[in-house]
């Protein structure tokens, strides 16, 4: 059996294929390893009563997460599956890789992520090259869920919303500056508190204020994120996140303003890269 993860800041997305029947679908919350630690993985894997009947029987997890990009970050994560799954080989890469197999498959072209973060890396059909950008949501993260949730905390906490977005704001997250501050600088997982205000763009679309904060963010991603390789323009650049998903509109107006040639949009890699991933090993399987 083989066990194929998705992993954002705030949610994973799990399947297993099972013997003469539709694969096993679960979800958990996000694993980054740079918000939860080794036990808090395992904690996570143990209270998911679905897939604790074939922990001894899968001999594959191949773990795509966000925060998987440096060799001891990895670690936290694989020595936490291992415990979960103790016969089994682990894997542990980058969410931007597992996205470039969903969307590129064996092809060349740009993968992006825009959920909680973001994120770019061209994908050479065979590797995905590194990047300058993915910096966190501290001092990146354009165009994403958190990067989103700063613009309308701010602008409503300044006074700078407008007033009938403004009410409608308070009324659903009853927030203050003391909240705000206590969720960000003290809690876990700012990021996904701040991206979490992100639904509320989604529920006001057709105002103009929205509308011009969607285009402005993704505007920003494009040009600080996409248009600083220099052949941008020869590939098709790949989207993958639920920001990117639910305002694909907006998003594909802004990069054919800009000259970019968007190809998949995806608001979940996990089946395609399901697919792929289970492909691929049967092919190794019969070399």
């Amino acid at each position: 059996m083989i066990l194929v993860a998705d992993s954002g800041s705030s949610n994973s997305d799990w399947m297993l294929n099972l013997p003469d029947s539709k694969p096993l679908s679960f979800r958990t919350k996000g694993l980054n390893p740079f918000f939860v630690n080794e036990k808090e993985i395992a904690k996570v894997m143990k209270d998911v009563p679905e897939i604790l009947p074939y922990a001894n029987e899968i001999h594959e997890v191949h773990f795509f997460g966000a925060g998987c990009v440096t060799p001891d970050r990895r670690e936290i994560v694989s020595n936490a599956l291992t415990e979960i799954f103790p016969t089994a080989f682990i894997s542990v890469e980058s969410d931007l890789l597992g996205s470039a197999y969903a969307t590129c498959g064996n092809d060349k072209g740009y993968v992006c992520t825009l959920g909680t973060g973001s994120d770019i890396g061209f994908f050479d059909g065979e590797y995905l090259k590194t990047s300058v950008h993915g910096i966190g949501y501290v001092l990146g993260d354009e165009g994403s869920g958190a990067w989103f949730g700063k613009q309308l905390i701010t602008s409503f906490l300044y006074g700078n919303m407008p007033k009938d977005l403004s009410d409608k704001f308070a009324a659903k997250y009853r927030i203050n500056k003391d909240i705000v501050i206590k969720n960000v600088y003290q809690k876990d997982r700012p990021n996904a508190y701040l991206a979490s205000f992100a639904e509320f763009m989604s529920e006001h679309i057709l105002h103009p204020y929205i509308d011009r904060l969607v285009r402005n963010g993704f505007d920003e991603f494009i040009r600080t994120n996409v248009m600083t390789y220099p052949n941008y323009w020869d590939f098709h650049v790949n989207f993958v996140g639920r920001i990117a998903y639910y305002f694909d509109l907006q998003l594909r107006e802004v990069c054919e303003v800009l000259g970019v040639k968007v190809g998949t949009i995806l608001e979940s890699p996990i089946d395609k890269l399901f697919n792929f991933v289970i492909d691929r090993e049967t092919q190794v399987l019969h070399t």
